[in-house]
């Protein structure tokens, strides 16, 4: 459902969760399950065009922090949607990746799908915040 939803009402859900509910931005899109290639070529940092990117560990896929040695700071829901220019219309729902050889795109949709699983993993309460910043 959240791959029909725009990417600006993203961006507007994004602000509203980092001004009122800074743990739960601390709980969405800031994991690994989304990175297709956990480990040493996993995610490190979150930049908008990891097509254009010649740095191993660049991504722009949710919660696709899958690098032993993580760079990204902070590690934020609000920080994932501005750094990947999801206001401007790029990386949603879809994202890329740079591994050590290549650049490559996400699984279609899969920016959110992950943005779903990360909100289904928070607790009763956070649910309920979000079921109504959505509304």
């Amino acid at each position: 459902a959240l791959a029909k939803t725009s990417g600006k009402d993203i961006v507007q859900f994004a602000k509203a969760v980092e001004i009122s509910h800074p743990t739960i931005d601390g709980k969405v899109c800031t994991g690994k399950h989304a990175d297709p290639e956990p480990g040493s070529h996993g995610g490190k940092k979150y930049v908008v065009d990891p097509m254009g990117s010649t740095t191993t560990g660049d991504t722009s896929l949710c919660s696709g922090l899958g690098n032993s040695s993580v760079e990204q700071s902070p590690k934020l829901f609000s920080n994932f949607v501005d750094t990947v220019k999801i206001a401007e219309g790029k990386n949603w729902p879809t994202g890329s990746y740079r591994n050590n050889a290549a650049s490559k795109s996400g699984a279609t949709n899969g920016n959110a799908e992950a943005v779903a699983k990360d909100l289904v993993n928070l607790n009763r309460d956070e649910k309920t915040i979000v079921a109504g910043l959505l509304a």
